[in-house]
């Protein structure tokens, strides 16, 4: 890099707080999804947090690779360390778009490698019988036991993320074909689909929209203790409250929102579902990420091949 004077200046490898400010604002506005700019935001300030507290450090490959095993210190999951690499990467990139490093370090904190993840983690699904004993652990007929009821069939089944869960509108449910769905519904890395809605699913809506008198706006809002449904719309703890509070009432421990969406893929399974239909349902890019949603494991005492035989000819 030249001045205007002709003679060559050095990009400065050295970071400092108002530039390290600078990438934190840049970063999480480059990113689509909400929660992928809260991840990358907490991530970034923990970075700066221990970058600035080390004396007089360059930020480069090596350094990287210290607080990689700073992290790896800290016991932290390998998801989590690969997740705050990433922001850290995402740093290194819009410092050098912005000229305040060089291409050739930004490409050496590129190459650090992520922790690797040694197994598999195992899945959390429920059984048909515990789905069928999670809906119906309703204890009253308040709105907010009906507003709850409505949200835990959508996410059971229809395989609903929080975050679509929590910002679905009324005139998204629409009918077509003769079948209720959740119309142009944009998901996760703003793929869009189509999810078609159970009848026992849309008669849990039903029940919760007519006690509360909705025909527009936010389909799932918060309900006062006097029984006053606001406007505005619930955010996604909120979620994860009800579905907590509706395993406890069944006798189903550690159960999260993702989890029903898990549960949703292997029933739909187990019924005879095809691949490829539950994984539009779910709006997963690979159909890799749907076997790893239903458990699927090779079963060689019920091979899939043995359930044809050709015909032969006769000699």
């Amino acid at each position: 890099m030249k001045s205007k004077s002709g003679k060559n200046v050095r990009k400065p490898h050295r970071l400092r707080l108002p530039e390290l400010e600078q990438c934190k604002t840049a970063v999480p506005n480059s990113l689509v999804s909400p929660e992928s700019r809260r991840s990358y935001k907490h991530a970034i300030e923990e970075f700066i947090a221990w970058y600035c507290s080390e004396p007089r450090l360059a930020f480069n490959r090596v350094v990287v690779l210290r607080y990689r095993q700073h992290l790896e210190g800290r016991a932290l999951a390998p998801s989590t360390i690969n997740v705050r690499l990433g922001a850290v990467r995402r740093v290194a990139y819009e410092a050098a778009d912005s000229a305040l490093l060089s291409p050739e370090l930004a490409a050496g904190i590129r190459r650090v490698k992520g922790a690797k993840s040694l197994g598999v983690r195992i899945g959390n699904w429920l059984s048909l019988e515990q789905a069928q004993s999670l809906m119906a652990a309703r204890l009253s007929h308040t709105l907010r036991a009906r507003r709850d009821s409505a949200m835990v069939a959508l996410l059971l089944g229809c395989g609903l993320r929080r975050s679509e869960l929590v910002g679905l509108e009324f005139d998204d449910l629409q009918s077509r074909e003769g079948h209720w769905l959740i119309a142009d519904l944009v998901g996760k890395g703003r793929h869009i689909r189509t999810v078609p809605v159970p009848t026992w699913v849309k008669a849990a809506i039903d029940e919760w929209t007519t006690a509360a008198s909705i025909t527009s706006g936010h389909l799932f809002r918060p309900v006062r203790k006097n029984g006053a449904v606001m406007t505005r719309r619930l955010t996604q703890n909120v979620v994860w409250y009800v579905v907590k509070e509706a395993a406890s009432r069944c006798g189903i421990a550690a159960l999260a929102p993702h989890d029903l969406r898990r549960t949703c893929a292997r029933l739909c399974h187990a019924a005879g579902g095809e691949l490829e239909q539950i994984q539009f349902l779910l709006g997963h890019a690979s159909v890799q990420t749907t076997e790893r949603y239903i458990g699927c494991k090779q079963r060689l005492a019920f091979a899939v091949n043995d359930r044809f035989q050709p015909c032969m000819a006769a000699p």
